[in-house]
């Protein structure tokens, strides 16, 4: 968060002082009321001042005597995922992640996220992007704008408002303008950039990367339009105890001529004109980190290989069809759909 102290209060200032800090926050309605250690010892809303004074606190008295100290926290490098059911039980509006020590260094507010997904994103952000030229002769197709959006900001922010904060970014072609993109963008994201010095695949450059600090890494392509629940692809893969997640979308194919079911050319029956439903890679994987040793180190690699990596040596990969808008720009036609699409695009 850039500005902690907006959120925090000592525990020895007074009623006013607080009521002033929580009429700055009518999003959150809370602050966290630290000692002089700038240990957080608990939390202070309207209702609880009220509850002070019909209990016979004076206004005079320190806010340590008014503040909630049973409150809600998530720590630091822990798996914090199976306390969401709870904040969402108690209606909770912000919970702040606190160091070993009980410090605040975050405040989750789920006024703005959705979850606190344990995973690591990798962002495959290196293609030339050939096949939409010329606009990409200049401009790396991440970048180009789907409506007033950069193709790669709908990822990083659908990616952060599910928790997601440790984001990889592989670049190649016309990296530095990616690399600049994002050192401008949200602070609260932890922009990782990993250079690929040639083209290693759609999956190559996993074996660049050893920083990962979560035990689940998600890989997606960048220039993906995509509005799916993170949280349900994650729960999936947990309920389902898979290797690897791979996201789907539905895909019919309509046969224009009378097909014949035959034995030997000997026809028993025939369908007329008809359709047939398949299951497409949608370009993002979920996967557990112990599955990265099947990746070869600096080499060409695709994720289909690493598919079939995973199934070859008897692991367990399932796919997750995707129920939201799913679109994979990569002609333009793709382009301008997207154009066309986006504003009707639900984001809840």
């Amino acid at each position: 968060m850039k500005n902690l102290n907006k959120y925090t209060i000592q525990e020895t200032a007074t009623i006013i002082d607080a009521l002033k800090k929580l009429n700055e926050l009518p999003e959150l309605l809370t602050v966290f009321v630290i000692d002089d250690t700038e240990k957080v010892i608990g939390t202070l809303t309207d209702g609880d001042i009220r509850r002070g004074l019909i209990n016979g606190l004076q206004l005079n008295d320190t806010l340590d005597k008014f503040s909630f100290k049973n409150f809600s926290f998530l720590i630091e490098n822990e798996d914090n995922f199976p306390k969401l059911q709870e904040f969402r039980a108690k209606r909770l509006k912000a919970v702040p992640l606190l160091d070993n020590n009980g410090k605040l260094l975050k405040i989750y507010n789920f006024t703005e996220i959705k979850s606190i997904l344990p995973i690591d994103a990798v962002i495959m952000a290196g293609g030339e992007g050939i096949r939409l030229r010329p606009l990409t002769e200049k401009t790396p197709k991440p970048l180009l704008k789907i409506g007033n959006k950069e193709i790669i900001s709908y990822n990083f922010d659908r990616l952060h408002q599910y928790g997601i904060s440790n984001q990889h970014i592989t670049v190649n072609y016309l990296s530095e303008q990616i690399i600049e993109y994002c050192q401008n963008y949200n602070s609260e994201i932890n922009f990782n950039i990993v250079n690929e010095p040639e083209m290693l695949g759609t999956a190559g450059a996993l074996s660049l990367i050893n920083n990962f600090k979560n035990n689940t890494i998600l890989l997606m392509n960048s220039d993906l339009l995509t509005n799916i629940n993170y949280e349900d692809f994650y729960k999936t893969f947990l309920e389902k105890n898979a290797d690897m997640l791979v996201a789907s979308i539905p895909y019919e194919v309509n046969l224009p001529y009378a097909i014949f079911d035959d034995d030997n050319r000997i026809v028993k029956s025939l369908k007329e004109k008809p359709s047939y439903n398949y299951f497409a890679n949608a370009g993002i994987y979920l996967f557990k980190k112990e599955v990265l040793n099947l990746v070869p180190k600096n080499k060409v690699y695709n994720a289909t290989d690493f598919m079939e990596a995973v199934i070859n040596t008897g692991k367990k990969l399932i796919h997750y069809p995707i129920r939201g808008y799913w679109l994979d720009i990569g002609q333009h036609k793709d382009f301008e759909k997207a154009q066309k699409d986006v504003a009707h695009i639900n984001w809840g």
